[in-house]
């Protein structure tokens, strides 16, 4: 096969993760603390006959957005918005794993957990308990979680322990291989969710430039196929 259509294949298939991101992305606009999502590409050379190389693109992982996304009031008592860099940990089937979106409820036992069932865990790895009779609950900017004047546990606001090793498992959650570490400076808000960190108008702006180029790859291929063609055509004669 010609060089330059191994090439623009491998190029037409990183354009195409890049499709599945941007998608992906525009989908979760609406989800709370979703993190953008974007394709990592690099340049892989294969060396030819002689002093030749082949150059072509390989896209080999998914950068995570960390910006901080904006943040909605709603007045819940179990809703909860880090201000700044971390995340929260959560206990799943899994194991621990972190995401942003804050939107908890008490189960019967009293713990607070995510839509999903996940227990929220606190700055020593435990459940946090919110007992339904324990009275009025407010979250203090630390993360000090108090019925009235009485604390009841402190929420753990955490980093992974490498940064490049955050991996997406689905929806907002995501695993650490490394471990994590506790985040300093970020700030608990009570009552507020942080919504996605995606701004549509630039992912739609991107998903139509990665469709132009994937247009202008596939054209170039057609013409290659038709010039390969014709070329067979030329010489069976």
């Amino acid at each position: 096969m010609d060089n330059a259509i191994y090439a623009t294949l491998s190029r037409q298939s990183g354009l195409m993760q890049e499709m599945q991101a941007v998608a992906n992305n525009i989908s979760n606009l609406s989800t709370s603390g979703f993190r953008r999502e974007g394709v990592i590409f690099s340049e892989h050379v294969k060396a030819l006959e002689g002093d030749e190389s082949l150059s072509m693109a390989y896209a080999h992982g998914r950068n995570v957005s960390l910006a901080q996304g904006p943040l909605t009031q709603t007045g819940g008592s179990f809703d909860f918005a880090i201000e700044g860099e971390g995340f929260f940990l959560i206990e799943t089937p899994e194991g621990n794993q972190l995401t942003r979106a804050g939107s908890f409820s008490a189960n019967p036992e009293g713990e607070l957990v995510t839509p999903d069932g996940h227990r929220l865990l606190d700055i020593g790895g435990a459940p946090v308990f919110a007992p339904s009779d324990a009275g009025p609950i407010t979250l203090a900017p630390d993360g000090t979680l108090s019925a009235g004047a009485t604390p009841l546990a402190q929420v753990g606001i955490y980093l992974p322990a490498d940064p490049t090793g955050l991996i997406h498992t689905g929806g907002t959650r995501f695993t650490v291989e490394a471990g994590v570490i506790p985040a300093e400076g970020a700030t608990l808000l009570q009552g507020f969710i942080e919504e996605s960190n995606v701004d549509p108008v630039a992912e739609i702006a991107r998903m139509i430039e990665v469709q132009r180029a994937y247009e202008m790859g596939q054209t170039f291929l057609d013409r290659e196929d038709e010039r390969i063609r014709s070329v067979i055509s030329t010489l069976s004669r």
